[in-house]
């Protein structure tokens, strides 16, 4: 072999030996490029996995915030029934109580105007029983509520007091006699006092 062909053999070998790198460097390159776009795709589904959930967390978090709205309403809702309810409940028993106790002033009044009638005879037995068992039914309707409206020598309000004679006086609006007292159950007037008022 002459020098030339060694030389062309050289080259030659040299020629391929450049081009089974740049062929594999290109594989290479091109398995890189691969690499990355995989890597490209796989993150961006880690991204979408992630906004996905994201979204439902979001999702949720709203969720729970509307359910402990809707709890804190029915809470609040319940506590108004139940306030209504009671409020209800304690009218509805002033109101029976006020039926019962409305009645009650009738006995009252008709033992008040036996011991009235009796007066001169305060010191027998069957007097002070029935000024005993006054005592005890007025002390009942007391537990109940029941006011007596303090009416003599007041200014005479309309509110509470039923003007029933007039009479020339000092001092006009003025309350001057209780011809029948007048009571309240519970600050509710249930019969006011008829009285004579001053003019």
């Amino acid at each position: 072999m002459s020098l030339n062909d060694e030389v062309l053999k050289e080259d030659k070998d040299t020629i391929e030996e450049g081009q089974e790198n740049t062929n594999t460097m290109q594989k290479e390159q091109e398995m890189t490029q691969d690499d990355i776009r995989e890597v490209d795709e796989q993150e961006d589904l880690i991204n979408e996995e992630e906004s996905a959930e994201t979204a439902q967390i979001e999702k949720l978090q709203q969720e729970i915030e509307e359910m402990k709205a809707l709890a804190q309403r029915t809470q609040a809702d319940f506590m108004n029934y139940k306030k209504r309810v009671e409020k209800e409940k304690s009218e509805l028993t002033v109101f029976a109580n006020e039926k019962i106790v409305t009645e009650m002033l009738t006995i009252v009044d008709n033992f008040e105007r036996a011991l009235q009638s009796e007066k001169e005879n305060s010191e027998t037995a069957f007097f002070k029983g029935v000024e005993l068992i006054l005592k005890q039914l007025m002390d009942t309707l007391y537990k109940f509520g029941l006011e007596e409206i303090d009416a003599l020598n007041q200014d005479f309000d309309p509110n509470f007091h039923h003007a029933v004679i007039q009479e020339e006086a000092d001092e006009p609006d003025k309350v001057i006699d209780v011809l029948q007292k007048g009571y309240k159950l519970k600050d509710k007037v249930i019969r006011p006092s008829m009285v004579k008022v001053s003019k």
